[in-house]
């Protein structure tokens, strides 16, 4: 009963072509139109929001949300959590997987079109990543950044949103975990130079290399963590 309640709230919002920051109807208005108790409306609303569909202000009522990907990501966190164990690498290889072949599909459409001017902002964020390294540090900032520019000239608000879902998920375990930062944050910064190489060069089989040279770091460094902590 109460996930049919929540799909026909949804339903509502669709209908009546309802946007982001938007009001609902009242919990009175909910009740009448659906022909359901108020308690029912108040679990589908309290549902909804926990999945970003709707953001309940109290005091002022019921607003459409920004449908992030934020439940995504922390079913996925958790997902991974508990199905690590030891040394096992199997759960958070699955996460890496996927975003890999995510990102190889997406730089091999950006190689003819991203413009010169976002590779040259790549290529600072690089010069960023190695200084920073040279001190001794890592740059999950830069690391970030450095992938939404690189799918920018896209377009694709979704894509965005999906890479970041799987970088904060591949993060909150290593921290959850207790995982020791990058241990060789200069090649960490070397692999993300020669991916920049590749694109200016245009070169398809160069990039395609490069990229599978990164997540072959990043599943380096995840499996030295494990067997560190254990």
């Amino acid at each position: 009963m109460g996930g049919q309640i929540q799909r026909e709230i949804m339903q509502l919002i669709l209908d009546r072509g309802l946007r982001p920051g938007e009001l609902l109807p009242t919990e009175t208005e909910l009740m009448d139109d659906l022909q359901v108790s108020r308690n029912s409306v108040r679990e589908a609303l309290k549902a909804l929001q926990a999945l970003d569909i709707v953001e309940i202000r109290h005091g002022y009522g019921t607003y459409v949300g920004q449908a992030s990907l934020t439940p995504l990501a922390d079913g996925l966190t958790f997902r991974t959590l508990v199905q690590l164990g030891g040394d096992d690498v199997h759960a958070l290889s699955e996460i890496l997987q996927v975003r890999e072949v995510l990102e190889e599909g997406l730089v091999l459409r950006i190689i003819d079109t991203i413009p010169d001017a976002d590779i040259d902002e790549l290529d600072e964020i690089v010069k960023r990543m190695e200084t920073r390294a040279k001190e001794g540090e890592v740059f999950p900032d830069e690391d970030r950044d450095f992938h939404e520019v690189l799918y920018r000239s896209m377009g694709n608000a979704l894509v965005p949103q999906l890479l970041s879902a799987f970088w904060n998920v591949f993060h909150r375990v290593a921290g959850a975990r207790g995982w020791a930062d990058d241990p060789s944050p200069m090649g960490t910064a070397r692999r993300h130079k020669e991916i920049v190489r590749a694109l200016r060069a245009r070169d398809r089989e160069r990039v395609e290399a490069a990229m599978s040279t990164h997540f072959r770091g990043i599943e380096t460094r995840a499996k030295k963590a494990m067997r560190g902590v254990g």
